[in-house]
């Protein structure tokens, strides 16, 4: 069955579904919810499943760190504008992370990803940097879209470190709860703009997991979720959960509420289905307090979840970057910000593109 009978699962029966879900194939496992409160209650949570450890680490960067965008001669070049702290994947990239103004990006497998070539007129932009790259320029979801849909870079994505290819899409979010998603489809830049645009998975995109899950919204509901680990699966227990959840102003409820959904859509550890290798473990989980600019995080290996105050960072321009390592075991509790130490910052993933 070709992906365009997704559509038919909104006024089909529950075979056509089955059909349909039968042919996506496997996905990566992640997760990314925003939570929508009262009084500027603003929560972005994700979970990252990946198939081995990651060997993320924590990163304080400070304004003015100059950057490019690790392809090769015909990179991109900029200046950080805002200091973020964000979370590494194998310290060649950006996963996920918020910058001091509350923007928050959430970095996401999706095997349909599809870059384009290079036209050599634009500059080009390391996938590994992508996220940074967001986080360094922009404040608001509204001007991050504006900017990104003028395509200023080709994105190159070269293959992972694991050897797994760099198929990825974004998830950006603020402090007004607004959101978006950009996706590149077939070549071409696919962008999703809008509050309601909370939940974001992996395959299929984006469009057809919004009609998949306005399928289960007529016949589900509480009596009825689809229960896997598959990415549509979970695309719809988030989208209700994070909805159902009750809306407050009180940070520390709101708090542990998104922290219950998260946990709830995530794969234990050690947990793989056979044969689909990507469809994989949580590894780690984080939450992002807009309101107050607090970076919590949530390793699978630790019983304990740790915080990091964005005020409480040096990040004004001539502040080293620093680390906060987590590889090796280590752990922390609490507040977390006085533990990062001064480090020699990691290079994007190289994709070194000749002119």
């Amino acid at each position: 069955m070709k992906r365009k009978s997704i559509c038919q699962a909104t006024c089909g029966g529950l075979a056509v579904l089955v059909l349909v879900l039968a042919s996506i194939g496997p996905a990566e496992g992640c997760t990314r919810a925003v939570y929508l409160g009262l009084k500027g209650t603003i929560i972005t949570a994700r979970s990252m499943d990946w198939a081995e450890d990651i060997r993320s680490n924590l990163w304080a960067f400070p304004r003015g760190m100059k950057r490019d965008g690790a392809a090769g001669p015909n990179s991109i070049k900029w200046a950080s504008k805002y200091g973020s702290v964000i979370t590494s994947g194998y310290d060649v990239g950006t996963a996920d992370g918020m910058n001091e103004l509350g923007l928050v990006v959430n970095l996401l497998y999706l095997a349909e990803a599809d870059y384009g070539v290079p036209n050599g007129k634009l500059p080009l932009l390391s996938i590994g940097a992508w996220a940074q790259y967001v986080l360094d320029n922009y404040a608001t979801v509204a001007e991050t879209v504006k900017a990104i849909q003028k395509e200023p870079f080709v994105l190159i994505a070269p293959t992972l470190p694991n050897g797994a290819a760099a198929s990825l899409h974004l998830a950006i979010s603020d402090s007004s709860g607004d959101s978006a998603i950009f996706e590149h489809i077939g070549g071409k830049l696919v962008v999703h703009h809008g509050r309601n645009f909370q939940v974001m998975t992996n395959s299929p995109a984006f469009d057809e997991q919004l009609a998949l899950n306005k399928y289960w919204e007529q016949i589900g509901g509480l009596t009825m979720l689809p229960g896997t680990n598959r990415a549509a699966d979970r695309f719809v227990r988030t989208s209700f959960y994070i909805k159902a959840i009750p809306q407050t102003a009180d940070m520390k409820e709101a708090l542990a509420s998104v922290v219950g959904v998260l946990r709830g859509v995530s794969v234990p550890l050690g947990i793989t289905t056979p044969g689909q290798p990507n469809i994989s473990s949580t590894r780690w989980r984080t939450f992002a307090d807009h309101k107050n600019k607090i970076y919590y995080f949530d390793s699978a290996t630790s019983p304990m979840v740790f915080w990091v105050p964005l005020d409480k960072l040096d990040l004004k321009v001539g502040a080293p970057p620093r680390k906060l390592t987590l590889i090796g075991g280590k752990t922390y509790s609490g507040n977390a910000a006085s533990s990062f130490e001064p480090a020699k910052p990691f290079e994007f993933l190289s994709a070194d593109v000749k002119k």
